[in-house]
C-alpha cells in the first residue's frame, strides 16, 4: 500500500495507475486526511463480494445495521 498526496497523484498520475494495475493499492492524501483509495477493478470487485458475503448468507443483524445507520444520520443533524 503506497500513500501519496492528491497533488502528487494528479502531477503523476500515470505513474500510480501503472503502480495500481501492478496490484498495489494508493491511499490518497489531502491536506494530511484520508480521502480516497485506488484500486484496481478486479480487487474492488472482490472488496464488494467479501462485503456482501454475510449479507447474501443472511448472517448479518438487520436492525443492528439500520439501528447504526440513523445513528450517523440523527448525528448529522
Amino acid at each position: 500500500m503506497t500513500t501519496a498526496t492528491a497533488t502528487d497523484v494528479q502531477n503523476n498520475f500515470g505513474k500510480y495507475l501503472q503502480s495500481v494495475q501492478s496490484g498495489d493499492e494508493i491511499i490518497i492524501l489531502k491536506n494530511g486526511k484520508e480521502v480516497a483509495r485506488l484500486i484496481s477493478h478486479d480487487k474492488s470487485v472482490s472488496y464488494l463480494t467479501d462485503s456482501l458475503r454475510g449479507i447474501l448468507k443472511g448472517d448479518y443483524d438487520d436492525k443492528a445495521t439500520r439501528a447504526e445507520r440513523m445513528t450517523k444520520y440523527e448525528s448529522a443533524n
